[in-house]
């Protein structure tokens, strides 16, 4: 019953029954680009650049996909999966639906245990094993599976790069449209006050002041003279009106200049704020430009992709069921247990004697 029995079951199944299972192989390698150093203008903007994860990421992403719901998804689009595992000429027990039943969820479970990928222990190579009962279907399988971790690579590679000059031309539009408004409200200030620049005009009106004043001082001191030495000189009235006629446009110009809210003095302050704004803009602006052009270069030059090392291959003997291994195996455990149990018989014999 230990040794026969088993030995016997073994042998009808791994000899006769059991369906033969072919193993396709391929290797590949995630090319991702790693992440760089982060230039002056992405420091000030606060980004990084594209970069993306390096290698191992890239391979931990396919590795995550490959036994995913969607890849198995993906694979059975004709019902290649399917019709696959459920061949006529496949055993009951080994075919998928023939002892257990066909929901969505089983097919995974039975899909997940014929696919198998590791990463080299001292490489970033990956292995990507698929296990079939037909050659042709194993190899078919491996390479859908190994063209969908393509797509899904490039698929990632392109959304990282277009969010990166998406974020980057958002950044451009955003600050073009407020240096746009910058010069627009510099140029409604001008027009409102009719003011080209305060600041040349104010100087303009400064050096009016003081060649008014240079001018007052002569009369002045022409005044003083003809007061001191002749009296009773008949220039002595005209130059009188003429001091009180330069003081007096003195201080108007004065007051156009430092006095109330219409005063160049309090327009220039407004005027320095608008232009102190456009120039922030400006500068925004073009910090923001160079930002998109360095984003677009790294996009061009950074993007992902999967490597073939090796093609999916074509097997042209089964590697399972090991068979005699099998059968040795159960007759080994069977004698084991012969021997186990016959031991426990004859301390049973002994305890009742």
């Amino acid at each position: 019953m230990t040794v026969i029995v088993p030995t016997l079951l073994a042998i009808s199944y791994f000899g006769i029954l059991a369906s033969d299972v072919y193993v396709s192989e391929s290797r590949f390698v995630v090319r991702a680009p790693s992440k760089g150093t982060v230039s002056p203008i992405s420091a000030v903007l606060g980004q990084a650049g594209i970069g993306g994860g390096g290698v191992a990421d890239g391979n931990d992403s396919v590795g995550q996909y490959v036994l995913s719901r969607r890849a198995l998804e993906e694979a059975n689009h004709d019902n290649f999966v399917v019709n696959a595992f459920t061949d006529e000429d496949i055993f009951v027990i080994d075919r998928f639906g023939g002892l257990t039943g066909s929901s969505q969820e089983q097919l995974f479970n039975y899909f997940i245990g014929k696919v198998a990928i590791a990463q080299g222990l001292s490489s970033q190579v990956m292995t990507l094993r698929v296990s079939a009962f037909d050659p042709v279907q194993a190899r078919e399988l491996n390479l859908r599976l190994l063209i969908q971790s393509e797509e899904l690579v490039n698929s990632l590679s392109e959304r990282a790069r277009r969010d990166s000059l998406t974020d980057a031309q958002s950044q451009v539009d955003e600050v073009t449209q407020m240096a746009r408004l910058a010069r627009i409200e510099l140029a409604q200030f001008r027009g409102s006050e009719g003011i080209v620049d305060p600041e040349q005009q104010s100087l303009a009106g400064l050096q009016m002041i003081g060649k008014l004043q240079d001018e007052l001082i002569a009369t002045k001191t022409q005044l003083r003279q003809l007061q001191t030495y002749t009296p009773q000189a008949s220039q002595i009235p005209f130059l009188r009106t003429q001091v009180s006629a330069l003081e007096s446009e003195i201080a108007s110009a004065r007051e156009e200049l430092t006095g109330g809210s219409q005063s160049l003095s309090s327009a220039m302050a407004r005027y320095q704020e608008l232009v102190a704004n456009s120039e922030f803009a400006e500068q925004q602006l073009a910090i923001s430009l160079a930002s998109l052009q360095e984003a677009q270069t790294e996009a061009l030059r950074k993007r992902a992709y999967v490597e073939r090392i090796s093609d999916p291959s074509l097997p042209d003997y089964p590697e399972q069921p090991r068979r005699i291994r099998s059968i040795l195996a159960t007759l080994v455990m069977g004698l084991l247990a012969w021997g186990v149990l016959s031991m426990l018989m004859i301390g049973v014999r002994e305890h009742r004697d």
